[in-house]
């Protein structure tokens, strides 16, 4: 039984000096079983070394690979990443890739109907394909989280709006929060900003990272937050991720919301501390830097 499914993008980010395996679902789910979640990730790979790489990496740390299709005609998604400033990263995220060919097939329907949550992005629906899969997905009686990921030029106002109907719990930067609720009408404090979308869009749920100062949480109603953890950035990829795994954990297992928030800036500081959005490490340590504050 698989109590999450992480839909979209499987792929590695080729940095000047090495690759890495990436993707926020994938990322996300990496780091979901790392705190005891069982998750399956529906994806699509190329049929070529990239891919069996991606397969193997699932496999080894315990997440199922069945429900993650192979493209004899589409290459593994690949993201060039280059390093800018000190910690940030840009990305231009390579078209056509084989990610954005996820075909619905008869065993998702089963998959979902067991599931309690779906966690999916923006970046996933940019081709019709994989958009057509993801919006039958939506379709599912099922919790759905929408780590939004904006990535230009691969969305549209139109896109995120549909997106952001068919969310319970949303996650999203500072900068996305910026832009997105420019759309609703001007705002300049984030509780303005997150109250706007919260209304709007009929979301319970609001979560913001704010970087080296930690997060605003929104939760049935009220607001939260957390300074975050000071920790020796090595890079930022799949930190977002790590911070949405755990605090998605966190209120699975029935934490409060200022404990779940804590946690999730834990993993989040954690994983920026390491190279990569998939590092080496032990849920242990995730409790020892909360025990440093």
């Amino acid at each position: 039984m698989y109590n999450i499914i992480c839909f979209g993008e499987m792929l590695w980010d080729i940095l000047p000096q090495k690759e890495l395996p990436g993707g926020a679902p994938m990322n996300a789910a990496y780091h979901l079983q790392k705190h005891g979640q069982q998750v399956a990730v529906i994806s699509k790979v190329g049929k070529d070394s990239y891919g069996e790489r991606l397969l193997a990496l699932l496999k080894d740390n315990g997440i199922t690979t069945a429900y993650v299709q192979q493209d004899a005609l589409q290459a593994t998604g690949k993201v060039l990443a280059q390093p800018i400033g000190e910690h940030d990263v840009q990305f231009n995220i390579l078209f056509p890739a084989a990610w954005d060919f996820i075909e619905w097939q008869p065993s998702l329907g089963p998959l979902l109907q067991q599931a309690q949550y779906l966690v999916f992005g923006s970046l996933a629906a940019r081709n019709a394909v994989s958009r057509s899969t993801l919006e039958k997905a939506l379709s599912w009686k099922i919790k759905k989280v929408l780590d939004i990921n904006l990535r230009p030029p691969h969305y549209d106002p139109a896109l995120i709006k549909m997106l952001l109907s068919n969310c319970d719990i949303l996650k999203l930067n500072q900068a996305e929060l910026e832009l997105i609720s420019s759309w609703l009408g001007a705002a300049s404090a984030p509780e303005e900003q997150v109250g706007m979308l919260a209304h709007a869009y009929r979301i319970q749920t609001i979560v913001v990272t704010m970087g080296a100062r930690g997060a605003l949480l929104y939760m049935n109603g009220r607001f939260y937050s957390h300074p975050g953890f000071r920790v020796q950035v090595a890079d930022t990829i799949g930190s977002g991720d790590a911070f949405l795994a755990g605090f998605l954990s966190s209120l699975i297992k029935g934490r409060s919301p200022e404990e779940s928030l804590a946690i999730a800036n834990a993993t989040g500081a954690l994983v920026a501390s390491r190279s990569g959005g998939c590092p080496a490490y032990h849920v242990q340590e995730v409790s020892a830097l909360l025990e440093t504050v």
